[in-house]
């Protein structure tokens, strides 16, 4: 379901794009080869199919990122706004990781055992999310969300003994099964299109509630089968939906009393601050998850349980059957992995970095808004910390469906790829830009000059 933003005229808009895909390739013929080269042995050319998403016919290829920038195979130089969806949101190859990197590859990449770092990593995060009471302080690591989600998932249904887990509609949380889910339109949970080779109904798994409804959370939880409720404090996949006034605490006290887990998935939201939300806000979950960002870009990730939870999942799981249960991985917790997570959360992506990256984000919501405002585009802006996004409806939405029915696929494909001829990178999956430590005023004003030239090309 698509809402057509008005004065957008789509004669309009095919001509724009079709003149930005001649010049895309004009500007990039060393790219283009790459890109014919990897169709040779790789499915759409590409390591990874949703790499084939990005605007132009074929992706860029990157030959060089450091900061806030990359410089491609034909030598433009870009500013990278998508960094990495927030993988390198303490922008690229910092030096303070690459040195603790360096350094740790040449002891041991992996082992198998502990290294001094873990210690110090969950000590810091403890420190930045443990701010509920009880607090989140017991913590242990994978290498990407999606492994952290997947664990804390089973985890909840070990202790609870029930057997679903209740998301939001339109969520995403990587590729967990039990989260491609969402309601149609008699309000029944369906598997979310482009859902592939699910391994069951997602309706036996699964209980969907928009975001800010909680009369329909208060329905599911009191049917007494669901284990936790994982979602993100504010929605960020589907565009940002910011949380209404009260609903976290609504949220919490509904939890406790239904004897459900509460998950709070970071992620994405670590923008929000040092501590993400989670600090920002004061929540109080019983797990946080966090991801990609904490180690600069090597894949880590992490989850975190009060005590109390920690116990219950310490006395349910037989030390025979700890390493086969289905929580874990060869190489989770690796020796590289939390050598890049400790460098990044103490000497990168520090408190007091936070300060000048939501500033920046401010400036670019401000030089959007501009636009928006003087060519009469009826859109939206909205911002959670030092990440901002643009979406195709006059007013916010306050769930996940009313974003999705404001997205505009042909529009989106056409802005991206525009900003990206004019050297600004924007995350493939929906009007997102981020900043990071490294980012600069001259970066943020090359988007709005950008986004200008868009709008005059679109309405006149």
């Amino acid at each position: 379901m698509t809402e057509t933003p008005t004065l957008v005229d789509r004669d309009r808009l095919e001509r724009a794009y079709r003149q930005e895909l001649d010049r895309f390739a004009a500007d990039h013929p060393a790219c283009a080869e790459l890109a014919r080269r990897g169709r040779e042995h790789m499915p759409l050319g590409v390591p990874m199919s949703w790499m084939a998403k990005w605007p132009g016919g074929f992706p860029v290829h990157v030959a060089e990122a450091a900061g806030a920038h990359f410089t491609c195979a034909d030598g433009h130089e870009h500013v990278d706004l998508c960094l990495g969806d927030t993988g390198a949101m303490v922008g690229h190859s910092p030096a303070a990781t690459v040195r603790a990197v360096r350094d740790q590859v040449g002891r041991g990449i992996t082992t198998m055992l502990p290294t001094a770092d873990a210690a110090v990593v969950a000590e810091e995060l403890t420190r930045r999310f443990g701010t509920g009471s009880p607090a989140v302080d017991q913590w242990q690591f994978t290498l990407t969300a999606t492994d952290a989600n997947r664990h804390v998932i089973r985890y909840a249904r070990q202790v609870t003994g029930r057997p679903r887990v209740a998301v939001i509609d339109f969520c995403y949380h990587g590729s967990v099964d039990e989260t491609f889910a969402t309601l149609d339109e008699q309000g029944r949970v369906v598997a979310r299109r482009g859902n592939i080779g699910a391994p069951v109904d997602p309706a036996v798994t699964t209980a969907v509630v928009p975001f800010n409804d909680l009369a329909a959370l208060e329905r599911e939880l009191a049917t007494g089968t669901v284990a936790a409720v994982l979602l993100e404090p504010a929605m960020t996949n589907i565009g940002i939906v910011l949380p209404e006034t009260g609903y976290h605490t609504a949220l919490r006290e509904m939890t406790r009393r239904h004897g459900v887990l509460l998950v709070i998935d970071e992620t994405h939201t670590l923008c929000a601050g040092p501590g993400g939300c989670t600090r920002a806000w004061r929540l109080d979950p019983d797990v946080v998850v966090i991801g990609k960002t904490i180690g600069g870009g090597i894949p880590s990730a992490a989850f975190g349980m009060t005590s109390e939870l920690a116990e219950r999942v310490v006395t349910s799981v037989e030390l025979e059957d700890i390493d086969v249960g289905g929580v874990g991985g060869t190489l989770a917790g690796n020796a590289l992995s939390l050598a890049a997570m400790r460098a990044t959360l103490t000497e990168v992506l520090t408190d007091d970095v936070f300060g000048h990256m939501d500033a920046l984000a401010v400036a670019w919501a401000d030089g959007v808004r501009g636009v928006l405002d003087a060519y009469r585009l009826p859109w939206h802006v909205t911002r959670l910390g030092c990440r901002a996004e643009y979406a195709f409806s006059a007013r916010p939405p306050r769930d996940g469906a009313a974003a999705a029915a404001a997205d505009d696929f042909e529009l989106q494909q056409y802005l991206h790829l525009q900003a990206l001829n004019r050297r600004v990178l924007l995350t493939p999956f929906h009007n997102m830009a981020l900043m990071s430590p490294a980012t600069t005023d001259s970066d943020v004003e090359a988007h709005t000059v950008a986004f200008e030239e868009a709008a005059e090309a679109l309405v006149g």
